[in-house]
């Protein structure tokens, strides 16, 4: 498993590097038994610690957790913990689908682009209705089933996931509504 192991304006040393590396690994191999990368950072607002940790798995699901404190380490076991949580929590659900799945997720590129904000009032009706694009960047976009991204949508803790649907090979939503339930989008069934 890779790790990457960084801090926002601390010093990440190496006790805490192998102490990080120790903990989660045990984690990890309890759950996940093919995970592929763990991305972690720390950072201090005021007095307190955060810890923020993204985990990749190789059937495509990603895992999110932060955790806060005093004391970095005490942030990183309230992090750890969340992520033990989840992941015992899906245990089963993950057992299931990396049963099913013999290969790992493929994903394909996409283009994501960030739009300027209007900087008119609202009342007055701008000149051209294009927006101005002001950053392109490459997203990542799964190929996985329904069942692979509501989890994914919950593992992560995100209000939006796209994906492409195996059973089809289209682009399809899940997302997170106000009510609690979840959405999901499939422009195929639309007709």
């Amino acid at each position: 498993m890779r790790y990457q192991i960084s801090g926002k304006q601390i010093d990440v040393g190496e006790a805490l590097q192998t102490h990080v590396k120790a903990e989660l690994g045990e984690v990890v191999e309890k759950y996940a038994q093919r995970p592929t990368e763990a991305v972690i950072v720390f950072s201090r607002k005021g007095y307190e610690s955060y810890c923020d940790t993204v985990l990749h798995l190789s059937t495509g699901l990603t895992a999110h957790a932060t955790g806060h404190a005093a004391d970095i380490y005490a942030a990183f076991e309230s992090c750890r913990e969340k992520l033990d949580k989840q992941l015992r929590r899906y245990k089963r659900r993950l057992r299931s689908h990396y049963i099913d799945r013999t290969a790992p997720v493929e994903f394909a590129g996409g283009s994501a682009y960030i739009l300027a904000a209007s900087e008119e009032p609202e009342d007055v009706e701008p000149d051209t209705l294009q927006p101005v694009v002001i950053a392109e960047m490459e997203a990542r976009v799964p190929s996985i089933t329904v069942g692979e991204a509501v989890m994914q949508l919950e593992l992560a803790g995100e209000r939006l996931l796209v994906f492409r649907n195996e059973g089809h090979g289209g682009v399809n939503v899940v997302y997170r509504r106000d009510d609690g339930n979840i959405g999901w989008i499939d422009p195929r069934n639309s007709k």
